[in-house]
């Protein structure tokens, strides 16, 4: 089991993320073109995994962003975080949604070699998916990949394939925070 960050701890990056992000939308729409802005607000996913472990929202599927005005308006008074078995749950989930978002940008760099044992990067997608599936970490597969935006992951557009990063992204990054990785917010692993 991971080594759960403190009740206060998480208390207290809510109350910086929800500042950051809360400043970053009083800066929109002149500032979207800001790539300081625009990481601001992504940092909401992050803000909403932390809110999610202290019981104060639900967890919104992969493929939909969290809703800024309910992050902004939700309450800590008496959150507890949820069992450490959840939240780890929830931390395998996004490393596989951040693992399919980096396979597709890898794969369609030409940057990914392909490992031995498989003949195709769409038989290993469709093992992944179908194994996390199975452990009740992932919806059932489409066709033999993550199923994002009413579609499968490969086929979506590349706006759809840079918000399913961010999202995931964002949440891995929360999730290994909350389970003890990485020395502080700003410098924690993300490894896939």
């Amino acid at each position: 089991m991971p080594k759960l960050r403190s009740r206060r701890e998480v208390v207290s990056r809510c109350a910086a993320v929800t500042a950051l992000v809360r400043e970053a939308l009083a800066q929109l729409p002149e500032r979207a073109d800001d790539p300081a802005v625009v990481d601001a607000v992504w940092q909401g996913e992050g803000l909403g995994v932390l809110l999610w472990a202290l019981g104060r929202l639900g967890l919104p599927p992969y493929d939909l962003a969290f809703d800024h005005d309910r992050l902004l308006a939700a309450s800590l008074d008496g959150a507890a975080l949820r069992p450490a078995a959840e939240i780890e749950h929830a931390q395998e989930t996004a490393r596989l949604w951040h693992w399919r978002a980096r396979t597709k940008a890898l794969q369609e760099e030409g940057a990914l070699p392909l490992p031995e044992r498989w003949q195709s990067f769409d038989q290993l997608i469709a093992a992944t998916v179908m194994r996390g599936h199975e452990r009740g970490l992932l919806p059932r597969p489409l066709r033999g990949d993550f199923p994002a935006f009413g579609t499968v992951y490969r086929d979506l557009s590349p706006e759809q394939c840079s918000e399913a990063e961010s999202i995931a992204w964002e949440r891995h990054r929360a999730l290994n925070w909350l389970c003890g990785l990485g020395a502080s917010w700003d410098d924690v692993p993300t490894h896939t």
